[in-house]
């Protein structure tokens, strides 16, 4: 697959992109088992945690991004505005995910969402979920 993004709209390294990449080699970062190890803090309420396992923010100052779980159990709902454009697909159990333009999903595993910046989102669940998500934020900072 490497070979083949390789032809596709690819250009010739400059010379200080080749020897960075040649000199130093960027290794891939991997939580094992992360759906079911990785406990997120609590955030909101009694009910809410959500938890950054990676982020590239110590490296990428203009854009970075952060990516983790969030975990809602039965309680209160979360309402949360978006500073920030984010991506999230459900893992586990269920979300009722609305939004103050009057959209409704009942969100099951596999569904993903795109929450722009400024979004203002409504999350409850009758029986408890887990998503991941993407975010162009930095590190804790949602």
């Amino acid at each position: 697959m490497g070979a083949l993004l390789s032809k596709v709209n690819h250009k010739p390294a400059s010379a200080s992109e080749k020897m960075t990449t040649e000199t130093c080699p960027l290794a891939f970062r991997h939580y094992a088992q992360a759906q079911s190890k990785f406990q997120p803090p609590l955030i909101a309420n009694d009910n809410a945690f959500l938890g950054d396992v990676f982020s590239n923010s110590d490296k990428v100052k203009d854009a970075p991004l952060s990516c983790g779980l969030y975990r809602l159990k039965p309680g209160q709902p979360l309402e949360y505005t978006y500073t920030y454009h984010e991506m999230k697909i459900i893992l586990e159990g269920d979300f009722t995910i609305s939004d103050e333009t009057g959209q409704k999903v009942e969100a099951k595993p596999g569904d993903v969402f795109n929450f722009p910046k400024g979004s203002k989102i409504r999350f409850e669940t009758k029986n408890g979920g887990l998503a991941f998500y993407t975010g162009q934020r930095a590190e804790g900072a949602a």
